[in-house]
């Protein structure tokens, strides 16, 4: 990742009403959320989720799939990996420095959370 590309995605995480939806999007896990709810359950009128929503997708943050009449939203993952991954490149110069925070890695999350789900 480019310093630049993470400046933006940084940014766009820098407003609270877009770090609050991409928040509750990554709770919501893989299937996302509609619109609707996500407006619901952040108390935002339509005219401004939109503009929330498109900002975030414009960046690469979140992607939104059509089901019907529906637009369902999630998180992107991959990209939130590779900005925790950018921000945290050489961290005390390429030697063990603190205690990695427990739940961090997404990958091993959603990787648990599938064999967990899985018959």
């Amino acid at each position: 990742m480019e310093t630049l590309n993470a400046a933006e995605l940084l940014a766009a995480l820098g407003h609270e009403t877009r770090l609050s939806i991409f928040r509750l999007l990554v709770e919501a896990g893989p299937d996302g959320l509609n619109a609707s709810a996500i407006g619901e359950r952040l108390g935002l009128v339509p005219a401004t989720l939109s503009f929330h929503l498109a900002h975030l997708s414009r960046v690469g943050l979140i992607e939104g799939e059509r089901e019907s009449r529906f637009i369902h939203y999630s998180a992107r993952y991959d990209t939130m990996d590779e900005l925790i991954a950018f921000l945290t490149s050489n961290c005390c110069q390429g030697n063990a420095c603190l205690p990695k925070a427990e739940g961090c890695s997404t990958i091993d999350k959603r990787r648990t959370t599938a064999t967990k789900d899985a018959p």
